[in-house]
């Protein structure tokens, strides 16, 4: 396990006071909602410092330097454009960011003005990225934890958590819905793809969705990743709208089905005889796909 080196404000504040003087005499404050893999902190009003909170991490640094700024143009809504890098300094071990703020809440359900709508822009911001050329961009690797790549690299994980949690779940349904997923293989040309498409990275403004940040598990290859959203999100009208805005055959569905039951399978076999009301989530989760696949067959 990677150890975590302790992150706080005063850390953030003599990293840019050392590397970046310029900006030294800002606030430096946490943000409401700092994501899990990396630790995001206020610098001043318009920017925010973002550094990985773990080794797994710190090789989304340079990846998103290099592309979200090619990306940023391309795209019909807002993404994190970096300003700065920094350097390992203040016995911190990696190298962290500044962006410009976008503003804009995380995209909880109260504050979303009409789910379908927000669906649909949702894929039609997909699309975007999808088009966008793909040559030259980063393979699935270590670095976005092969998201965009095969299923099969966690194939075995996910059979030993449906193992796991034979009795508490419909595990014969479960296999089912994975088996589905390992049988519809990526074809085509590899595309663009966000890889953590949740709540915590899409921003809402006066209603609608206004920008997509945390692009730490971007890539090029299978945009199936991407489709997790539907189920974690989106229910009846607001998850066929977002189908519908997409170029999502039955085989890329199913792979969206096999990449979120692999998450959500994981979470409950880890969590469900600790911590069993953070399972209630993801268990719904696990329902909603099995009944889809059942209805789609």
């Amino acid at each position: 396990m990677d150890n975590k080196p302790p992150i706080d404000t005063a850390l953030v504040r003599r990293l840019v006071a050392t590397q970046f003087p310029w900006w030294k005499d800002l606030a430096v404050r946490p943000v409401e909602f700092g994501g899990w893999d990396n630790r995001t902190f206020h610098l001043g009003d318009e920017m925010t410092v973002r550094l990985p909170s773990a080794a797994a991490y710190f090789l989304q640094v340079e990846k998103e330097h290099r592309w979200l700024p090619r990306l940023a143009p391309l795209l019909p809504l807002p993404i994190p454009v970096p300003l700065a890098m920094g350097v390992p300094a203040e016995n911190y071990p990696w190298h962290w960011s500044v962006y410009r703020w976008i503003e804009g809440e995380t995209a909880k359900r109260e504050r979303i003005a009409s789910l379908p709508q927000f669906a649909t822009d949702l894929a039609a911001f997909l699309v975007a990225l999808q088009r966008i050329d793909a040559t030259g961009g980063p393979a699935p690797g270590q670095h976005n934890f092969f998201r965009g790549g095969a299923l099969s690299v966690y194939d075995g994980e996910t059979r030993q958590a449906i193992a796991a949690l034979d009795g508490k779940i419909d595990t014969v349904a479960a296999r089912a819905v994975w088996e589905a997923a390992l049988a519809a293989p990526w074809h085509g040309a590899p595309v663009w793809f966000h890889g953590d498409v949740s709540w915590g990275n899409l921003l809402v403004r006066q209603g609608r969705l206004g920008a997509v940040i945390d692009f730490g598990t971007s890539g090029v290859g299978d945009p199936a990743c991407d489709l997790a959203i539907a189920w974690t999100l989106f229910e009846g009208k607001s998850r066929e709208a977002f189908r519908a805005g997409l170029p999502a055959d039955e085989a890329m569905w199913a792979r969206g089905r096999g990449w979120t039951l692999w998450k959500a399978l994981i979470t409950v076999a880890g969590q469900i005889d600790v911590n069993p009301v953070e399972v209630e989530k993801p268990r719904h989760v696990i329902d909603e796909m099995l009944a889809d696949h059942a209805r789609r067959g």
